[in-house]
C-alpha cells in the first residue's frame, strides 16, 4: 500500500528503490496526448485526458516521484457553440498560455520529415495535499526558429489530418523523451497513456543505440523501461498511418523498425509499436482487458481499473460531510467505505445542497427553468454514437407517460462532438428535438461547452446517473464513478467500470443488452431503451418518490462500495505494484 509521511516529502513505503530522495528526483515519466488539470486549459477533449489529470493529482498526494509529458494546444480543442436546432460549430480555445504555465528555458531538436523543428517546453506545477510537487512539461514548437507551419504543430489537440496528427505524436515521444533528458530527469519507467506516445519508445532506442548495438538487445533495454496503457476496444481508435506517410515522416528514424510496429498492409501502428515497446500492458478495467486480449492475442495484456481523483469530483457539501464523519477520506479514499455510518438526513441535505448549486447554474447558463423537485437525470459524455445518449427516446410516448405519472423529469445533457464526427453531431441534434417534443412533462437541457467546471457540477448535482453505450465498447468510463462520490447511483449498461462497481439496487442498477453489439442494431437498442424505461417505471422511480430511507441507504452504498474503490489513488497503488516497479 502507498503511505503518505508526516513530513513535507511524503514517499512510498513499498520499496525503497522507488523512493522520493530529493524534490527534483524522478522515476516514472508519464506522457500523454492530453492532459485535464483545470478549465481554463483547454489540453484535453474528454475522458482520457481528465484521467491524466486525476493521475497525476494523486501522484502528487501521494508522492509519486512522477514527471508528466504533453503538448501545448494554443488553440485548444475547441469551443463548442449550439444553435436553437442543436447544430454544433466550433471555434479555436484561445487562452493566455503565460497566466498558467511557466517557460522552461531549454530546446531540443526533432526530425519531422526531412526537416528539423525546434521543440520548447512550458511547466505546471500541481502541488499535492502533503506539499509534494509535480511537474508537468507541455511541449511547444510555435517558436521563432521554426516556420509558420511547425509553428501550429502543437496549436490544436486532435485537430487536422494524417499528417499533422502523426507530426504531433513525433514530437510527443522522440521531442518528450529528449526534452526529459535535457532538463536532467533520470527516468526509470516511461508509461504510454494510450498509443499517442509510442514513438517514445523510439527516442529511448536512438539513445541506448549508442552503447547497445545488437537491435535486439536495444529492444529488451527499452522494454525494461516502458509500460503501456491501452483506452480503447474500438478499432478506429487504435492510430494508423499510412505506410507513405510513415515512411516520410519517420524517414530519420531508422530504428522504428527494430520494433514490431506495422500492420500487413504496412500501416503504421501506434498501438503495435507501443505493445512491441513495453514490458508490462494493461487495458483499463477487467472486461476491458479481456477484449484487448482478443484484439492482441500475441501480448500479455492485464488490467487496472481506471479511478477518479476524490477530492477533485466530490463537490464542497460532500466535501464539508465526509471531513466531519470521514477524516482523512482525501488522503485516503479506501476510508469512504465508513461513509455507511454517515446519518440519512445529512446524506440528504448535501445532495440538495449539490442540487441546488447544479440547477442554479444551468438556469443562469442556459435561461432554463429546471426545479429541483423533479427527478433529474445526467448524461455528460462525449457525444458519439456508440455511448447512444439519444437511446432513452426509442418511445417518447412511453417516456412521457412515466414522467406524467411521477411528477415530471429532468434530464441534463452535456458533451462535444468531434468536428468530423457528424454521427455524433446528429445524436445532438436529436436532443436537441426531442427536447421541443417532450415538453412539458420531460424538461431536456444541453449544456454546451462541457469542461471540467460542467463536469463537477453535473456529476455532484443529479439525482442518477445514466450510461448507455454500446457493448463492448466502453472501456472503462469514469463519469459515473465521479457521480458515486456525490452519492449519485448509476442506471447503467454492464461493461466498462460497472460490470465491476454494480450490485444491482445496492450502489445502482444495471441496464440489460440482449448481447454484444459494436455494430449499430436497432433491435438492441430498442431493448435497452425497454430497460431503461422498466428501471424507472418499476426501481427507480418509486424508490425516490416513496421511499426517501431506502433511497438514501443507495446514494451511501454508492459512496461506500464504489467511491472508496474507484478513485485514482487506489489506481497509482496498482500501477506501482504492477507495473512501475
Amino acid at each position: 500500500m502507498l503511505t503518505m509521511s508526516s513530513s513535507a516529502k511524503p514517499s512510498l513505503s513499498i520499496d525503497g528503490d522507488i523512493r522520493v530522495k530529493e524534490p527534483g528526483h524522478r522515476k516514472i515519466a508519464y506522457f500523454s496526448m492530453e492532459i485535464g488539470l483545470d478549465e481554463n486549459i483547454p489540453a484535453y477533449s474528454g475522458g482520457l485526458g481528465v484521467l491524466a489529470g486525476d493521475t497525476v493529482r494523486s501522484a502528487a498526494d501521494l508522492g509519486l516521484p512522477m514527471v508528466a509529458v504533453t503538448l501545448l494546444y494554443r488553440k485548444g480543442y475547441f469551443q463548442q457553440h449550439l444553435s436553437p436546432e442543436g447544430v454544433q460549430s466550433e471555434e479555436p480555445a484561445h487562452w493566455q498560455v503565460e497566466n498558467f504555465l511557466a517557460p522552461l528555458k531549454k530546446t531540443v531538436q526533432v526530425a519531422v520529415g526531412p526537416r528539423t523543428v525546434e521543440v520548447g517546453a512550458w511547466q505546471y506545477t500541481i502541488t499535492g495535499q502533503s506539499g509534494f510537487q509535480i511537474p508537468v512539461l507541455f511541449l511547444d514548437t510555435d517558436l521563432d526558429v521554426n516556420t509558420p507551419i511547425d509553428r501550429q504543430l502543437t496549436g490544436m489537440l486532435y485537430g487536422g489530418d494524417s499528417h499533422y496528427r502523426l507530426s504531433q505524436e513525433i514530437i510527443l515521444g522522440i521531442g518528450g523523451v529528449r526534452m526529459l533528458q535535457s532538463l536532467g530527469y533520470t527516468i526509470d519507467c516511461y508509461h504510454m497513456n494510450e498509443g499517442h506516445a509510442a514513438l517514445l519508445t523510439v527516442g529511448l532506442a536512438e539513445r541506448l543505440s549508442v552503447s547497445v548495438r545488437r537491435k535486439p538487445a536495444i529492444v529488451d533495454k527499452v522494454r525494461s523501461k516502458c509500460v503501456f496503457t491501452t483506452h480503447t476496444p474500438v478499432p478506429a481508435g487504435h492510430d494508423r498511418f499510412d505506410p507513405a506517410l510513415a515512411g516520410d515522416l519517420c524517414q530519420q528514424y531508422p530504428l522504428l523498425n527494430i520494433f514490431k510496429a506495422f500492420d500487413e498492409d504496412g500501416s503504421l501502428n501506434m498501438t503495435r509499436l507501443a505493445l512491441s515497446g513495453s514490458r508490462y500492458v494493461n487495458g483499463v478495467a477487467k472486461r476491458h482487458g479481456e477484449v484487448s486480449q482478443v484484439m492482441f492475442p500475441d501480448y500479455k495484456i492485464g488490467a487496472i481499473t481506471n479511478g477518479v481523483h476524490s477530492q477533485t469530483w466530490t463537490s464542497e457539501p460532500f466535501r464539508q460531510l465526509f471531513s466531519r464523519y470521514v477524516p482523512g477520506w482525501s488522503e485516503e479514499p479506501s476510508t469512504l467505505r465508513h461513509a455507511l455510518v454517515i446519518p440519512p438526513e445529512e446524506i440528504w441535505s448535501a445532495h440538495v445542497a449539490a442540487k441546488n448549486n447544479l440547477l442554479a447554474a444551468v438556469n443562469q447558463s442556459v435561461g432554463a427553468q429546471l426545479s429541483p423537485d423533479i427527478f433529474t437525470i445526467g448524461f455528460a459524455r462525449r457525444a458519439t454514437a456508440y455511448k447512444r445518449a439519444d437511446v432513452i427516446f426509442s418511445d417518447i410516448e412511453r417516456l412521457r407517460q412515466i414522467a406524467k405519472v411521477y411528477g415530471g423529469l429532468q434530464v441534463i445533457y452535456a458533451g462535444k462532438a468531434h468536428p468530423k464526427d457528424e454521427a455524433g453531431k446528429h445524436i445532438i441534434r436529436r436532443i436537441f428535438e426531442m427536447k421541443q417534443t417532450l415538453q412539458p412533462e420531460v424538461q431536456i437541457i444541453y449544456v454546451p461547452n462541457y469542461d471540467i467546471h460542467w463536469g463537477r457540477l453535473i456529476t455532484a448535482g443529479v439525482d442518477l446517473w445514466l450510461n448507455t453505450p454500446r457493448r463492448p465498447l466502453e472501456a472503462s468510463g469514469t463519469s459515473g464513478m465521479k457521480a458515486c462520490h456525490n452519492g449519485i447511483p448509476s442506471l447503467s449498461i454492464l461493461d466498462g467500470w460497472w460490470l465491476e462497481g454494480c450490485v444491482d439496487g445496492t450502489t445502482g442498477w444495471a441496464l440489460l443488452e440482449p448481447k454484444d453489439s459494436s455494430d449499430d442494431s436497432k433491435d438492441v437498442d430498442l431493448a435497452v431503451g425497454e430497460s431503461i424505461y422498466e428501471s424507472l417505471e418499476k426501481k427507480i422511480l418509486p424508490l425516490y418518490h416513496g421511499d426517501r430511507e431506502r433511497w438514501i441507504w443507495v446514494m451511501k452504498n454508492a459512496i461506500a462500495i464504489n467511491a472508496a474503490f474507484f478513485n485514482t489513488h487506489r489506481m497509482l497503488e496498482q500501477y506501482t505494484l504492477k507495473s512501475y516497479l
